[in-house]
């Protein structure tokens, strides 16, 4: 007879959610799964506290940022569906299907761009880059060192001299990185 969540009949409007992030119906039903697990109160969305508990996320420096990337616009809960879109930023991609989509090299660059730009202002001030360098390196580095990181940051990516990162300046940045392996999920690969 097994409980409540023990295995789902069906995901809410699966097919639309797989046509709209590519993922496969497998990797949509342990999502949904995961996120059933996650909702402890059964009550079909998570709040901030329900990620909290992944165990990830609690030791990533930047958790707090994805977190809150979940809820953009003063929301306070997610649904499956928003839950899933935002993971698909995550989701590995696949041949040439790397130019479009929720997962591509720019939509992840963008939403990366994001955990930086706190304020939504189109631009990474020196502030927010010490703020996420600090999140990173912690006690690693002395905050003199901290603040000489973050200004060559700025000094070697500011092109147009406005003394902050825009968007173009910290894709052409970061071009020669492997972000579409560093921003993929091992559950989903």
């Amino acid at each position: 007879m097994g409980g409540q969540n023990s295995q789902p009949l069906g995901v809410p409007e699966q097919e639309a959610i797989m046509a709209e992030t590519g993922f496969s119906q497998a990797n949509v039903l342990r999502l949904y799964q995961r996120f059933q697990a996650l909702d402890k109160d059964e009550k079909g969305c998570l709040s901030k506290y329900d990620l909290e508990g992944i165990g990830h996320l609690a030791v990533n420096p930047i958790g707090d940022r994805i977190i809150d990337a979940f809820f953009q616009d003063g929301r306070e809960t997610v649904d499956f569906r928003t839950f899933i879109h935002i993971l698909a930023h995550f989701r590995p991609v696949e041949g040439s299907a790397g130019s479009k989509g929720i997962n591509s090299r720019l939509s992840k660059l963008k939403f990366a761009f994001q955990l930086y730009d706190q304020d939504k202002d189109g631009k990474i001030s020196r502030a927010e880059m010490l703020q996420v360098l600090r999140m990173m390196l912690g006690v690693q580095v002395t905050d003199e060192q901290l603040e000489c990181i973050t200004d060559r940051t700025i000094q070697e990516a500011d092109e147009d001299g406005d003394n902050a990162i825009s968007f173009e300046e910290f894709a052409k940045c970061v071009e020669k990185l492997n972000i579409e392996q560093k921003m993929s999920l091992r559950i989903l690969k």
